[in-house]
């Protein structure tokens, strides 16, 4: 294919905002659609070096393979050996064995399904997984498999017809798309089916080209609609939108656009859009994108994990300098000597290399993993045991594996002897208060029946691929509030999970729940930090020495955002109780004693001290219970 430079500062376009967004850059709420823009490039850009191959009749696995290892693997096999030497000096030992082991994912190519099992890509904690960006490499690569084959099989047996395949397959991959944007987002979000259509968008561009405009007008409209597009993407979605539904067409179409606007035409000059993509700092820029989205992820992670909070405008310049700086070194003095032809180059040292690098790096990670993120590094640092109490795993307290039918009235009552039912539903953010009851209990003045499930929001129209048992759990709450004489309903959850989702399910549920004639309480978030409390003690203690208060890393509006579908039930804020201005107390001041066990889930000592302050009290109930209860005893008609 002939070089187009207007490709290169599209790139820019694609990699900028994703390296701000990630920098913490709130104007671009949005930037990380960049690397939907980058999936519409490379499916346009392979597609192309594919149909050369094929129409000189020289199409050949290897002989692609051969290429995608000398554009990919150097720069990767760079940034891994770099971000590897920054963590042993860096992480701490759980942490170093969770990079371990995507080391293993990110240098095999499967670090998307990988990081779909363990990690939120927009959760509070994703920062501190320095690989975490690979995800997306990986997507690319699996599509590299299937890829070559199809396109062979349809330009040799069906005539070269490409939207009579590709078509119905990107159409398809964008309905699972859509639909996984509320039944399994986290698998949307990551996996190759539901991005397909992306990669294919690009393609399809590529091997069924649509005419060039007769009207220059039109083209520059094109052009700049394209750019309209994308700019939309980047600064109206947001990481609470659902995508990459239907929200991912803003990019991904407006991507097609510019290409298509940028179609050679010797006959008139090009469109405005596609001159200010060949502007030379924008083709710089996408000429070292690559390893400037390889480089700026672990920079970011890393400053994250030696401060654990939001960082300032200094630090996010001096690591955008940082990233621009190593890129163009590893654009220059890593990349570059592999595109050229040289004998290292040649098939046969390329694979070679290639097997040897990822060998290496497996091995790396393996030794990582087995040797426990090798503790010895931090002989001072050491993970005392935190109180957490009795969920009663299993019975009250479910996870995927456990019977929901093992739950029964009489052990998951956690207090007794008042005259007022109430039911404790949600998911390990409601589990988390058990241990805080009984010390309350008088203050509480009710027998409080646990009824919790890991991942698991108190939603009835929840539902989710990952835990589809949360459907049949949450119907059965409801035969438990009749059954068991419930007066009240206490709701709590991690908010910040189902934000992307929305909480309308949470409004029709309480509306439900009203309708039983019970009274309903919601809990809203809790407060979340960056990293295990015990993690933040340790790190900051060298420069914040006596303080128990760190900021809270999650969004501090997550609790105004579920208040309006609460209509008809009391809602509680517990961050109003928990924190203030300056961030949340993690340990108790006096005792030292964590008020969590992790990055948010309260310890025995942390839901004590959070129900004495905001959970309700039954009393007034009680008292009225009894008065009734008297009235008949007395013989009162």
């Amino acid at each position: 294919m002939n070089y187009r430079r207007d490709i290169d500062g599209l790139r820019a376009v694609a990699v900028l905002p994703v390296v701000l967004f990630h920098f913490g850059v709130t104007a671009i709420p949005g930037g990380f659609t960049g690397v939907d823009i980058f999936f519409v490039i490379s499916g346009y850009l392979i597609s192309g070096s594919l149909l050369d191959d094929l129409e000189r009749g020289q199409f050949s696995i290897g002989r692609f393979y051969w290429r995608r290892a000398r554009r990919i693997l150097p720069a990767l096999t760079f940034v891994i050996l770099l971000a590897s030497i920054a963590a042993w000096f860096i992480l701490l030992p759980s942490d170093l064995h969770e990079f371990s082991l995507s080391v293993i994912a990110a240098s095999t190519f499967w670090s998307n399904i990988y990081f779909w099992k363990t990690t939120n890509y927009f959760s509070i904690d994703a920062e501190l997984r320095p690989l975490l960006h690979t995800w997306s490499l990986s997507v690319e690569e699996q599509y590299y498999i299937f890829a070559p084959i199809l396109l062979y099989l349809i330009h040799r047996y069906v005539s070269k017809r490409w939207l009579t395949v590709l078509l119905p397959m990107a159409i398809g991959s964008f309905a699972l798309a859509v639909i996984a944007t509320s039944l399994a987002p986290t698998a949307g979000f990551y996996l190759l089916p539901t991005r397909i259509w992306e990669l294919a968008l690009g393609a399809m561009l590529m091997l069924r080209k649509p005419p060039v405009l007769a009207s220059r007008l039109a083209m520059d409209l094109i052009g700049l609609a394209g750019f309209a597009l994308i700019a939309f993407g980047f600064v109206m979605i947001s990481d609470s939108d659902p995508f990459p539904g239907y929200n991912a067409l803003f990019p991904c179409l407006g991507t097609a656009l510019l290409i298509y606007a940028g179609q050679d035409n010797a006959d008139r000059p090009a469109p405005v859009a596609t001159r200010v993509l060949r502007l030379a700092p924008l083709v710089w820029v996408g000429l070292i994108s690559y390893s400037l989205y390889l480089v700026h992820w672990p920079i970011n992670s890393f400053v994250h994990y030696l401060s654990l909070k939001t960082v300032g405008v200094p630090t996010i310049i001096a690591m955008t300098v940082a990233s621009f700086a190593l890129a163009a070194f590893s654009w220059k003095y890593v990349e570059q000597p592999f595109r050229h032809k040289r004998a290292y180059t040649a098939p046969l040292p390329i694979f070679a290399f290639s097997a040897t690098a990822i060998a290496l790096l497996c091995a790396g990670g393996l030794a990582g993993a087995l040797g426990n993120g090798f503790p010895q590094r931090f002989p001072d640092f050491s993970t005392e045991r935190i109180r957490v109490g009795d969920w009663r795993n299993g019975i009250c307290f479910n996870e995927n594996g456990t019977r929901i039918e093992d739950w029964n009235l009489a052990d998951c009552t956690r207090t007794t002897g008042f005259a007022t039912n109430v039911l404790l539903w949600g998911d390990s953010f409601a589990a988390h208060y058990v241990s805080g009851l009984e010390p309350n209990a008088q203050k509480i003045q009710a027998n409080v029946i646990q009824y919790t499930y890991a991942g698991c929001p108190p939603d009835l129209t929840y539902f989710s691929y990952a835990r589809p048992a949360c459907t049949r759990f949450n119907e059965r709450a409801l035969s438990i509030i009749r059954d068991a004489n419930i007066q009240a309903v206490i709701l709590s959850g991690r908010w910040t999970d189902y934000q992307a989702r929305g909480f309308d399910g949470l409004q029709k549920t309480i509306d439900r729940l009203r309708e039983m004639g019970v009274k309903v309480y919601t809990v809203g978030q809790s407060p979340e930090f960056i990293a295990d409390v015990q993690k933040i003690a340790f790190l900051v203690k060298r420069e914040h020495a006596g303080t128990t208060s760190w900021p809270m890393a999650m969004d501090p509006n997550i609790n105004a955002r579920v208040l309006p579908f609460t209509k008809g039930a009391d809602f509680i804020d517990p961050l109003t109780y928990l924190c203030d201005s300056a961030g949340c107390s993690y340990a108790d001041a006096e005792t030292n004693e964590f008020l969590y066990f992790d990055y948010g889930h309260f310890s025995s000592a942390g839901a004590t001290l959070a129900i004495s302050k905001y959970w309700p009290s039954f009393a007034t109930s009680n008292k009225v219970a009894e008065a009734k209860r008297q009235f008949t005893a007395a013989g009162a008609p």
